[in-house]
Formats: C-alpha cells, structure tokens, sequence
C-alpha cells in the first residue's frame, strides 16, 4: 500500500518547504495573543558547521569567517530581545534546545555568548537543555562550558565507528577523534548522551552495522538514534549523483529491524522509528512539555517557530549559495523585522487535527483517543478514516491506535501518505535550492 518505506522524515508537520511568504506580515504579538504560553519549547538555530556532511540537507554553511560568527551572535541577541518582547506575560519555557549546525562549532567564549542571550530569553530557566555536538568540537574546554552553563544533554553524530564507511557517507572522520570526544563527553557532568548512528552506507554489511552498534553500546549511551541514509538533492551524495540501488530498500530494513533486536537486548526502550532510550536512564526533570499541544520558539534565521494555528521561520534552502545569502540577509535586517513573522504556513482545523495525529502516531505510545477528543471535540476515526487502511494492512493496532512492529519500520512512508493534498501541493511547488 504505501510502496518504499524510505520516502521522507516527516519531523515536522508541515515541513518548512510549504511555507510561503507572509503578506502582510503579521506582527509576533498578535501572532501570540490568547496562546497557552506556560509550557514552551526555545529552539535556538546556529547554522555553522566545520564541514558539511555528504548526506546533510540541513540550513547550515561549513567554516564561516570569524567576524561573521560574532555578527550572528550580535543579531541573535536583538532578535531574542525582540521576540521576547513580544511574548505574553507570564510565558514559561519547558524545554530548550541549541541545534544547526553544529552549535560546538563556536569556540568556548562564543558559547559563553550564545548562553548569556539563552538564558537573558528564558530569564535563566533551569529546565532540560540539549545541544547538538561532532566529533571534531566536542572538545573539552567547550564541554566545560557546556556543563557550567546546565545542559543537560549532549547529541553527537557518528554515523559509522569504521572510518572508510564513514567516509562513504561523505563525512570524513577520524575513529581517534571520536573516542576522543566521546571520552571528553563521558567524562564532562552532563546527564545524558544521545548518539546518531546512519545504516544503508554503501557498503555497510549487517556484520559492519552490529560491529557499530556493539562500539556505541559500549559507550552506553542514554539515548541511541538510528537514521537510514537518504541520497537527497543538492547534498554532496546527491551530486556525486549517487544511485539508489532496487536492493538498498531491503537493505535498510534488514538492518533496521536488526537494530531493533540489538538494542532490546542491550536494554533500550524504543520511542519512535529512530530513537531508543536506555530504560534505566533517569528521566529528567522539568516541567511537561507535550509536542502536540505546546507551541515552540525559534530563535535564529533557520529555526521555526510555531502556534495553534500558525508555523512561521525565515527562508529554508539547502544549497549552499543561498544558505549564504539568507544568513547575509537575517544578518542585514533592522531590529523591526524581529516583530513580525516573515515565512510561514496557516493551519486550519483540519491541519491542526492532523498534525497531532502524525505527531501521536510515529511514536510508539501511539494515539490517545481521549486526548484528541478532550483537543478537537471530535474522534480521530471519524476524521482520520484512512487509518483502517492501514489497520488492514497490518501497519495499525486499530484498537490501541498504536503502530505494529511493521509500522514503526514503515514511518518513513505513513507520515508522507498522511499528508494533506493542500501541503503536498506546497512542498512540491517549491522551487529546489
């Protein structure tokens, strides 16, 4: 029914390719008038790599210059102060999040800088703190800072422990310098240490995927995510114009489901189709946060930021000429222009509704029926008839509303089967960059 089960990672819902430009562009706010403002998510967008990773579609430009570092760092305080400003009173952040990019990639002082503008937009609040991390940055006087300053949990992207299959998947990388870092991260006081892993390099074998696997483990881990490689457009795979083989479907999923076994084994609870969690990991404290009813914060020219009824950023490209010329033009813009949301998608009611089932029903806890109808005043059934489809075809628990084992491996095409004809007409018609 749903053809290749690698079609897409619907981690958002819409993806940022259906927004639009918004005309007249409304004023932040308006934007956040009457919205439940308790519980936010802050996501704050750096979008500077050391190297850009044959695989990475993601807004980010590789070594900028210097001075071009410490003017995003200037534009990112005034943009903090304005969109705080424009908040409601009252409004609490739940979570925070510091991505890219590679976040690392600014030396310790400069992330001194970024967390004074953090902590001067959530007014210092204590609550679970990611950053994203590689290799080469994860360094120890970065870490230092990081801990000082209450992360408390480290992303890092490896990929592949064997050098030449890393390499493969276009990211060179030495296998010293990630146990290096690795050790610089154990050893430093953050909590929790999540680990990406890709599968389908080419090349890789079930034995060099085990043999990955058993080295993350033995680091272990908090959290493992496992990503299935994608060969996307204006990547460096994707103009190397790296074919996609009838096989490499079959691939994946072999590897994947053999995943899935390895790390059950090794004690780890799987969430979703990429993340697993140790189950013995201790659970963070902070106030709740739930994805599907809370409203997030994007603070930077890549970050989205999102409402009930409205998901707004700035300009998304992934080639990297215009990556440059949308930084130069978040870097060029008067303080103003933070006021006002620039980019974005309307959700209608039924938008809304099916955003809070894709983003209930690719996690394994599945869909709280109760939840939709306390949310919607309405039964996802009889919004949602499509979902017998995929009962019958063995994706769908129907009764529980949860994804079966074959539908947690599917993910990749249920989300992008579930989306609207008005978003997939969006995303289509947006010009390749």
């Amino acid at each position: 029914m749903l053809g290749s089960p690698y079609q897409g990672y619907l981690y958002a819902y819409p993806h940022k390719t259906a927004y639009r430009p918004l005309r007249p562009r409304p004023a932040l706010r308006d934007v956040w008038a009457g919205e439940d403002t308790r519980a936010l998510f802050c996501y704050v967008h750096v979008p500077f790599c050391e190297m850009r990773c044959g695989f990475c579609n993601l807004f980010t430009r590789a070594n900028p210059p210097a001075e071009q570092v410490s003017a995003y760092l200037a534009q990112l305080t005034v943009q903090a102060e304005r969109v705080r400003d424009a908040l409601p009173g009252g409004t609490e952040f739940a979570r925070v999040a510091i991505g890219g990019g590679t976040p690392t990639y600014l030396t310790a002082p400069e992330l001194e800088r970024l967390f004074d503008v953090v902590d001067g937009f959530t007014g210092g609040a204590r609550v679970p703190l990611g950053v994203e991390t590689s290799p080469a940055t994860a360094t120890p006087d970065r870490l230092a800072v990081l801990a000082a300053r209450g992360v408390t949990r480290v992303s890092i992207g490896v990929q592949s422990f064997l050098d030449d299959e890393a390499h493969r998947a276009g990211r060179p990388q030495r296998r010293a310098e990630v146990d290096r870092a690795l050790a610089a991260i154990r050893a430093s006081a953050v909590d929790t240490l999540n680990l990406d892993l890709i599968y389908g390099i080419p090349g890789q074998t079930a034995a060099t995927w085990e043999y990955s696997l058993a080295t993350a483990l033995s680091w272990r881990p908090e959290e493992l995510y496992l990503y299935p490689l994608y060969v996307r457009p204006l990547t460096g795979l994707g103009r190397r114009g790296a074919a996609e083989d009838p096989l490499w479907d079959a691939e994946r999923l072999a590897l994947y489901r053999r995943a899935v076994e390895v790390l059950a084994g090794a004690g780890y609870r799987q969430e979703s189709m990429r993340m697993f969690r140790l189950a013995s990991a201790p659970v963070l404290d902070g106030p709740e946060y739930c994805c599907q009813d809370d409203g997030m914060v994007g603070l930077g020219c890549g970050a989205r930021s999102y409402t009930t009824g409205l998901h707004y950023s700035f300009d998304y490209a992934v080639g990297i000429g215009q990556v440059r010329a949308i930084i130069d033009d978040y870097l060029g813009r008067p303080a103003t222009d933070f006021d006002v949301a620039e980019y974005g998608f309307a959700l209608d009611a039924l938008e809304q509704r099916r955003r809070w089932l894709l983003k209930s029903l690719l996690r394994v806890g599945g869909v709280r029926r109760a939840g939709y109808a306390a949310r919607f005043g309405s039964t996802v059934d009889d919004d949602f008839p499509q979902l017998v489809s995929l009962a019958e075809s063995g994706f769908l628990d129907a009764n529980a509303l949860r994804l079966t084992a074959d539908g947690l491996a599917y993910s990749d095409a249920i989300g992008p089967w579930l989306v609207s004809p008005g978003v997939r007409a969006a995303m289509a018609g947006y010009a390749t960059r």
